[in-house]
C-alpha cells in the first residue's frame, strides 16, 4: 500500500521509493512520525511493535527474495488469522509482488484451482493449513520455525524496489457461488483510497485497539479495520477462531474499541449468555457487511452503547462502496448508509446509469478503490471505469440506502417480482427463528414460486402454519413462499453469508 501502510512500517529505520505523479521521477516517501514502540499487531506471544514490525517485514522481505520471488510474482497465503499474516502480507508488497490470501476452508482441489489460476510461485502457510499447501508445487515456508529462522538469518531486503499505485497488491478470490471462483486484483492505490474512504466515514484514532475478527482472506478483514488502524498508528489483535465468549472477554480484557465481522457473529454474540455482562465500554463502534443484521440484533448492540455502523461493499470495490455514519446509525439501524466521499454511484436503469433515486435498482459503482479486473480474463469487467455490482438497492429521501437483494436472488411470481431478502427480513423479526433463506423455483402455473428455509433458535419450536400467518400479515400474497421448510443449519460461506446454491440444489434434488 503505497504511500500509507507500507511506509508507515518504515518508520524511519529505511525509506521506500515511490514513484511520482505524471511521470516526475520518484523520491523518498516521507517518514511516518509513529512511535516505533507504539503497538501494532498482538498475538498469542504478545505484541509486536511498529518498528519490530519494521523489522520483521524487512527480513522476511530478504527471506523471501533470497527464495526466488521477484516483483509481480503471486505469494499464496494458507491459515487462520494470525500476526504472521500481516508480516507476509507487508513483506510481499515491500518486495513488489502480490499477496494472495486464499480461503483455508475450501477443499484440496479448489485451492489447486486457483493457485494453477494465479501461477503462485511461493506460499506460506500455518500448520492448519499444511494438507492445503501440499497441493502448490513450488516452495513453502510454514510458520513456526521454519518461518522464524528465515526472519532470524535474512538480512534484510537490499534496495526495495519502486511501486507505483497502479501495481497490483492483492489478488482475493471471490467466493464461487456461481461457477468457477475469479481473482479480483485489488492495486496499492485501490487499498489507499479505500483507507481514506475509512478514515472519511469513521473515526478510527491512534489509540485505538482493534479486533481482526474477520477472515484475511476477505477483503473485509484487510481493508474496514486492519488497514485504517493501522494506517492511524493504532493496534491490530488477528483472532484465529470466532468464539463469541472469548471475543465478549477479550473486549473487556484489554479495553478493545473496535472490530468488523458479518452479521451471523453480531447475532451469535449477543445472543450468548455472557453478552448482558460483558463490559463492552470501550467498545466505540463495530462496522458490518454481507447483508443486514435484524432489528432486535441491531436494537440489542446499541442498548449496550455500542455503535453499529453497517456498510455495503464489494471485493471489487476493496470493499467500501456505502457506509453508515456515526451520528446517523442509531435512526438507521439496518441501513447501508450513504456512498463513501471518493466513491461515485449509479443506478441502472436499463442500459443506462442514472442518478440515485428511490429505486429498487441495481447499482453501480466507480472510484480509486474500484479494482483493475480479474485475473488473467479477457472479459471487460469494468465499463468506462463502472462496475455493475448486481446489488439492488432503495434509497430514502434522506439519502441513506437499504439493500434489497442481490439482482441473481430475484424471482418473478405471477409476473411480480419478489426480493427474498424483503420476506427474510420478515421471518427474522420472529426471536424463534435463528435464519431464514427464500428461493425461487421453476413453477408451472407462477413462472417461479418460493421456497422459505428456516432455521429455528435454540430450543425453540416453529409453528408451520403461525409462520405463514406472520407473513401473510406483513407482506402481499404472492411475496409468501408456497413452501416453507424448517432445517436445523442453513449452509454458509466461509465469511458467514447463506450459501443460496448449495439450498437450490437441495430444492432441485427434493423436486425430482
Amino acid at each position: 500500500m503505497v504511500g500509507g501502510v507500507k511506509d508507515i512500517l518504515v518508520n524511519g529505520a529505511r525509506s521506500t521509493t515511490v514513484r511520482g505523479p505524471d511521470g516526475l521521477g520518484s523520491w523518498p516517501a516521507r517518514r511516518a512520525r509513529i512511535d516505533p514502540h507504539r503497538p501494532a499487531l498482538v498475538g498469542p506471544r504478545g505484541p509486536v511493535g511498529y518498528g519490530g514490525l519494521a523489522e520483521r517485514v524487512d527480513r522476511l522481505a530478504g527471506a523471501l527474495a533470497a527464495a526466488g520471488v521477484r516483483p509481480g510474482d503471486r505469494v499464496a497465503q494458507l491459515g487462520v488469522n494470525a500476526v504472521e499474516v500481516l508480516e507476509t502480507f507487508f513483506a510481499v508488497w515491500r518486495l513488489g509482488a502480490i499477496a494472495m490470501p486464499l480461503n483455508h476452508r475450501l477443499a484440496g482441489p479448489e485451492i489447486r484451482y486457483m493457485l494453477d489460476d494465479a501461477g503462485a510461485t511461493f506460499v506460506v502457510f500455518s500448520p492448519d493449513a499444511a494438507g492445503l499447501a501440499a497441493h502448490a508445487d513450488g516452495p513453502r515456508l510454514e510458520v513456526g520455525a521454519d518461518y522464524e529462522s528465515a526472519i532470524a538469518t535474512s538480512p534484510g531486503l537490499a534496495g526495495p524496489p519502486v511501486v507505483t499505485l497502479d501495481e497490483p497488491a492483492l489478488l482475493l478470490y471471490t467466493s464461487g457461488t456461481t461457477g468457477r471462483p475469479k481473482g479480483a486484483v485489488l492495486t496499492h492505490g485501490n487499498l489507499t483510497w479505500n483507507t481514506v474512504n475509512q478514515l472519511a466515514h469513521v473515526d478510527v484514532l491512534s489509540t485505538d485497539r482493534a479486533l481482526c475478527i474477520s477472515p484475511l482472506f476477505h477483503c473485509v478483514g484487510i481493508g474496514q479495520i486492519t488497514l485504517p488502524t493501522l494506517f492511524k498508528g493504532g493496534s491490530v489483535e488477528p483472532v484465529a477462531k470466532v468464539d463469541p465468549a472469548a471475543i465478549l472477554a477479550r473486549v473487556g480484557e484489554v479495553g478493545i474499541t473496535s472490530f468488523s465481522g458479518v452479521p451471523t457473529m453480531l447475532q451469535m454474540m449477543c445472543e450468548h449468555p455472557s453478552f448482558a455482562a460483558a463490559d463492552l465500554s470501550s467498545l466505540r463502534v463495530v462496522q458490518y457487511g454481507g447483508s443486514p443484521v435484524p432489528a432486535r440484533v441491531a436494537r440489542a448492540w446499541m442498548d449496550r452503547g455500542v455503535t453499529l455502523q453497517q456498510g455495503f461493499g464489494m471485493t471489487e470495490a476493496s470493499p467500501g462502496v456505502f457506509m453508515a455514519t456515526r451520528e446517523g446509525s442509531l435512526d438507521h439501524p439496518v441501513s447501508v448508509g450513504v456512498p463513501h466521499f471518493y466513491t461515485d454511484v449509479a443506478m441502472i436503469d436499463g442500459d443506462a446509469r442514472v442518478p440515485l433515486h428511490a429505486g429498487p435498482a441495481e447499482v453501480a459503482v466507480r472510484g480509486p478503490n474500484v479494482f483493475a479486473g480479474y485475473w488473467g480474463r479477457s472479459d471487460a469487467a469494468l465499463d468506462d471505469g463502472w462496475f455493475r455490482t448486481g446489488d439492488v438497492l432503495t434509497v430514502a429521501d434522506d439519502g441513506w440506502a437499504t439493500v434489497v437483494d442481490r439482482v441473481k436472488d430475484m424471482y418473478i411470481s405471477g409476473g411480480e417480482n419478489v426480493y427474498p431478502a424483503e420476506v427474510e427480513a420478515v421471518l427474522m423479526r420472529l426471536p424463534e427463528v435463528a435464519g431464514a433463506a427464500v428461493i425461487g423455483v421453476a413453477d408451472a402455473t407462477w413462472g417461479e414460486t418460493g421456497i422459505g428455509f428456516v432455521q429455528p433458535a435454540d430450543g425453540a419450536q416453529l409453528d408451520l402454519d403461525a409462520l405463514r400467518a406472520h407473513l401473510q400479515t406483513h407482506l402481499a400474497r404472492y411475496k409468501v413462499p408456497r413452501r416453507l421448510v424448517v432445517t436445523d443449519r442453513l449452509p454458509r460461506t466461509a465469511t458467514g453469508k447463506i450459501a443460496k446454491p448449495a439450498l437450490r440444489a437441495i430444492a432441485e434434488e427434493n423436486s425430482q
